[in-house]
């Protein structure tokens, strides 16, 4: 069906970005030694059932998995190929790979050939030896560094798993398959790219001469599944009183700075807050790489861009915040704040857009506080210490506090208010903190959400507004019980 054409002069369909863009890619085979015993994992958690690709390979079948692969690219009409669906550009390869084996009398097992012809789709449609891993749900991080080394984060714990690439070509192949998909480039002249997957998963390439080793790719998968906060409440990242707290402080439009470390669960949590938006408010989000997961119907969402070329045409983080003050936003949410923007962002917060919500990197709430003031004073912004201080403190109503602890779990340490300034200190409270117990017997870290029980939230009034006082005094209480 897609056999190339003795006429150059018919009109192909569109290519895809992943064939178009990077047609050289393709004719990259993977060599894996001794492919994982994860695969099949992927394979159930897969809509497609995958074959089993687990088990020991000898090297003559990627020796034949590379001269079939060879002549198959030599055989098919790439651009064919490209307008086609997935499933019907798979069984296509699957058809003429069968011929192939047949003509050329290969001795293969069908578990070897279900393999092979896996595998050369992959290579051909997909991200090659990335593909089993981005099949499997439980796997938070993907670190690849370099052609030899490729790890994985299941359960919060780091694996190194069998999985190889050929060479560093071959990766940095895929790698410039990925982000040539969202428009951005990654080469010796612009060797650090962030991008993400058609999925939203957050992708960040760090190419030669850069990386010493060859290629580094780091990808942080979204679940298939979008969690919510019940979710977290069974993971038990947060108390189901602790969890109606959060409820309430999303739906009453406070103003929310959600810190943490890397790989804490920031970006998850704020992606469960907003599910407490009311759906007529209109949304606006800024973010370097768009990974949010909105489920409301009026959203609009934004995404920073690189310079070209020439070093031109590049959009900060800041340039987006400022023009959302134009487009008549109700909640403005910054994926998160890095730089310049938190000055932006506050000046939001604090000109009617009640309920904008940013994620930063801190170890605690108050520190998370003294990084915007940080940030702002590097934005070059001249103004006196107290002057900032106020403003933080007039525009962020919550604080917090995601962390990852030392046996792999996430947590919700602190949901912390600030309520004012003493002199030139800004005053925080908090409202509910995750107190350690100890470790049980499996290694596990065991402790529980308590309220502070000490007066009324600064957001009271608030909640009371949207007339969820007594939902709040109730969590409260229940929070204080534990």
């Amino acid at each position: 069906m897609f056999g190339k054409r003795a006429s150059g002069n018919i009109a192909s369909p569109a290519a895809s970005p992943a064939v178009e863009s990077q047609p050289a890619q393709m004719a990259e085979p993977e060599t894996r030694a001794e492919p994982q015993n994860t695969a099949p994992n992927a394979a159930a958690n897969s809509p497609q059932q995958k074959p089993d690709r687990s088990g020991d390979t000898s090297d003559a079948y990627y020796e034949t998995k590379a001269t079939i692969f060879n002549a198959l690219f030599e055989t098919i009409d790439v651009s064919a190929l490209a307008g086609m669906e997935p499933k019907a550009a798979r069984a296509e390869i699957r058809t003429i790979v069968d011929e192939m084996i047949a003509i050329r009398n290969v001795r293969l097992s069908v578990n070897e050939q279900n393999q092979l012809i896996g595998e050369i789709c992959d290579d051909i449609l997909g991200y090659g030896p990335l593909e089993p891993l981005l099949m499997r749900d439980d796997i938070a991080d993907i670190m690849v560094n370099g052609a030899k080394h490729v790890f994985i984060e299941p359960d919060g714990k780091m694996d190194k798993t069998n999985i190889r690439f050929r060479d560093n070509q071959q990766l940095m192949n895929i790698c410039q398959r990925i982000v040539s998909q969202v428009g951005r480039r990654v080469d010796e002249s612009s060797p650090i790219c962030d991008a993400r997957l058609l999925d939203g998963s957050r992708v960040n390439v760090i190419a030669p001469p850069l990386a010493i080793d060859g290629p580094t790719l780091t990808i942080r998968k979204f679940k298939k599944d979008k969690l919510t906060l019940s979710n977290l409440v069974d993971f038990g990242s947060i108390s189901p009183a602790g969890s109606k707290v959060l409820q309430i402080i999303g739906a009453c439009q406070c103003n929310i700075l959600i810190s943490g470390g890397t790989g804490s669960g920031k970006t998850t949590l704020l992606n469960c807050l907003t599910a407490f938006i009311h759906p007529d408010e209109r949304i606006i989000t800024c973010e370097d790489a768009a990974e949010l997961q909105l489920q409301q119907p009026h959203v609009v969402r934004l995404e920073t861009r690189p310079p070209n070329l020439e070093g031109k045409g590049k959009i900060t983080m800041s340039d987006l915040v400022k023009n959302c003050l134009r487009m008549r936003p109700e909640r403005i949410i910054v994926g998160e704040v890095r730089g310049p923007e938190a000055f932006d962002l506050l000046q939001a917060m604090n000109t009617g857009h009640d309920g904008s919500m940013g994620t930063l990197h801190a170890n605690s709430p108050r520190e998370g506080l003294s990084r915007l003031e940080s940030m702002i004073t590097m934005g070059g912004f001249s103004l006196p210490t107290r002057t900032i201080r106020e403003m933080i403190v007039g525009s962020i109503d919550v604080v917090i506090q995601a962390t990852r602890l030392r046996d792999g779990s996430r947590k919700i340490t602190h949901i912390t208010e600030g309520l004012g300034m003493e002199g030139d200190v800004i005053v925080t409270q908090d409202r509910i903190v995750f107190e350690m117990d100890g470790e049980d017997a499996n290694g596990k870290i065991a402790g529980v959400h308590k309220s502070t029980g000490i007066a009324r939230p600064a957001f009271w009034e608030r909640a009371r507004y949207f007339n969820l006082e007594k939902d709040l005094a109730m969590a409260l209480d229940e929070a204080g019980e534990n």
